[in-house]
This record gives C-alpha cells, structure tokens and sequence, in this order.
C-alpha cells in the first residue's frame, strides 16, 4: 500500500471484478452511471471477505508442515489470490473512507517497520493485513531478490519469513492475524453498503489510475513492489486496469449524450485496447525483473527494449495527460464534457 492524494486512490474505489459492468442500469445518464459503478464496489467487497474467511478456515491448527499440510497451504493461497483483484478494486475507497483500516490490511512489510519493531510473524500486532499473510504463506519461496531487498532495506529489523513451527504459532496464525483481516474486510463490505457516490469521485480517479499503474512499475524496480513474495504484482496492475475499464464503461452511454462524445469514446476504447493488448504480451503475474542497469529516469534504448522496460515505456505513454490520443489525454476530455468537476489534491 502506498500513501496517494485523494485524486488518485479514488480511482480504485469504483473499480469493479472484470471490465464489463452487469447493466443494472441501463439508462444514459449520471444517476445510472453511478449505480453501476457502486454496485461493483460491493460486488468486491463481497469477493474480497469470502476469501478472507475462506482462507482463515483452511488455516491448520496446528504447527505446519510443508508436505503434510500442502493441501492446506495451497488452499490459503489460492484464497488470497482471489482476495488480491477485488481488494485493487476497490483499495482506493478504503484509502479516502477507512484510511486506518486500509493501512491495516495493505501495508507492505518494510512499510510497518519503518516507526517499529516485531519479531512475531503470526500475531496481529504490528504487521498485519493481507501482505502479512502473503508473506508466511510463501515463506519457502522467496525470490532471493526480494530477501536482498528485505534485509539491506531493514537491516536488524528484518525476520526470515517462516512457516509456524508450534501448535501456539499456528493457532496465532489463524485466530489472530488471519482473523483480524477477515474482520476487517467484513467491516469495510458492511459499512460501504450506506455510502453514495458522486460523479467526481466515482470517474475523475480513472485518470489517476495511469500514474498509480506506472508507479508499481516504478516500485517493481527498486524491489519495493507490492505482492512481492507471490509475485503476483503484474496481477495486480491487471485489476487496477479492469476497475479502470469498467468504470469506464459504467460512464460510457452517458458520454454519448454530449455533443462531441462518441468520438472522444472512440479514442478512448482504442486507448483501453492498446493497454489490454500491453497486458496480454505477458505471461504470468509477475512484473519482468528490470535490467541491471535501469533507470526509470532516463532508461537507456537497450533497457527500453527490455520486456521491462517496454511495459514502463507503453505505461509512461498512456499516462502523459499532455499528449493527444493518451489514455489520461482522453479521460480528461471526457470528464470536461461531462462537467464533472476536479477532485481536490
């Protein structure tokens, strides 16, 4: 988790799970716009805390083994992953409503360390959340890079990651690290229930999501990158894309309705489309490690050929909110034409 203006997390908060929003509205105008897009925020919510309790139920109780316990460790991980996309739906809502709960939930690691010390993997004290679990979970698993990143960064506050090796390590595991982030998922899908959306939070944030999208790729660099033990960072970005599109697509009948609409609407499916394409030249759900000698300020042409160094190159182009034709370019077209108003920083 990282700390964004307001203009920029909003963004995930109306994101949805898949690019094509259910028409549960269907008339072309804000109102229908809006519910749409607050149905995917629920919608979310939901995913996010059955996958949670999913992943707490199938949590031993007892110390665990790497190979009688396999069976229960692969179920654990195939719950957080279900829990990573509908959580980068919607994390930007958590950021602006529930700051407190988001710090909780998505903080990485180094993150929690930089005012603290804990040496107890599998309390709720500290470190917590979602990457906290991701963490034990692939303890036996760790790219080296990540484990270099981890002990130069935080020096003896770093603690190897680690399977629980006790009865009470385990039961820590599941009734108390595990449980709070349930909780606390349940807690965000309970409370957005209530809440209502307006126009600026609920679209002017899709133009931030081109920066929050290249700055993962910025952090992917440094090692600071977010699903770093799964590796499933790349995934990541793939969500923050879909909440994207299909908030997109929530607003798109009423774009029709100006005047000049239809066709920024062209410019900007086409924009979708160059983004999906991006994403689909790569396998997998990791980010691709950066050249050695990487610079995300004036990377090479050798670098920028790098597989790397083309997912920045495509994302930085889509971003420029200056250039005619760019994602961000066109967004911003369409929400003057909109008359929705700028968010505050």
């Amino acid at each position: 988790m990282r700390r964004v203006s307001v203009s920029l997390v909003i963004f995930l908060a109306v994101g949805c799970g898949g690019a094509n929003p259910p028409a549960t509205c269907t008339e072309p105008s804000e109102n229908c716009s809006l519910q749409n897009v607050k149905t995917y925020i629920q919608q979310n919510l939901d995913l996010q805390a059955t996958a949670a309790s999913d992943l707490c139920a199938a949590a031993p109780g007892k110390a665990w083994s790497a190979t009688a316990d396999r069976g229960a460790i692969d179920a654990m991980k195939a719950a957080w992953k279900r829990s990573r996309p509908a959580y980068e739906h919607i994390e930007g809502a958590i950021a602006v409503l529930y700051p407190e709960l988001d710090v909780s939930i998505d903080e990485r690691y180094d993150g929690f360390l930089e005012n603290a010390t804990d040496t107890n993997l599998f309390d709720d004290q500290v470190i917590t959340g979602n990457h906290a679990i991701e963490r034990i979970l692939y303890a036996d698993a760790h790219p080296e890079f990540v484990v270099a990143f981890e002990t130069e960064t935080l020096g003896a506050k770093y603690v190897e990651a680690r399977f629980p090796s006790t009865d009470a390590e385990a039961l820590d595991f599941k009734k108390t690290l595990c449980a709070r982030w349930a909780r606390e998922t349940r807690q965000m899908r309970d409370d957005f229930a209530p809440l209502a959306l307006d126009p600026a939070a609920a679209y002017r944030g899709v133009i931030g999501s081109m920066a929050e999208q290249l700055e993962k790729v910025k952090l992917a660099a440094s090692g600071e990158e977010e699903s770093r033990y799964a590796q499933f960072t790349l995934n990541d970005m793939r969500a923050n894309l879909e909440g994207g599109k299909a908030t997109w697509l929530a607003f798109k009948p009423w774009l029709a309705t100006k005047v000049n609409g239809p066709q920024v609407a062209e410019e900007i499916d086409a924009s979708f489309a160059r983004m999906d394409a991006l994403y689909a030249s790569y396998s997998g759900d990791a980010v691709p490690q950066p050249p050695a000698t990487w610079s995300s300020v004036t990377p090479t042409k050798a670098d920028k050929q790098t597989p790397f160094g083309k997912l920045f190159v495509g994302l930085a182009a889509e971003a420029d909110e200056a250039t005619d034709g760019s994602l961000v370019f066109e967004l911003n077209e369409s929400a003057e034409l909109l008359g929705i108003p700028q968010l505050p920083d």
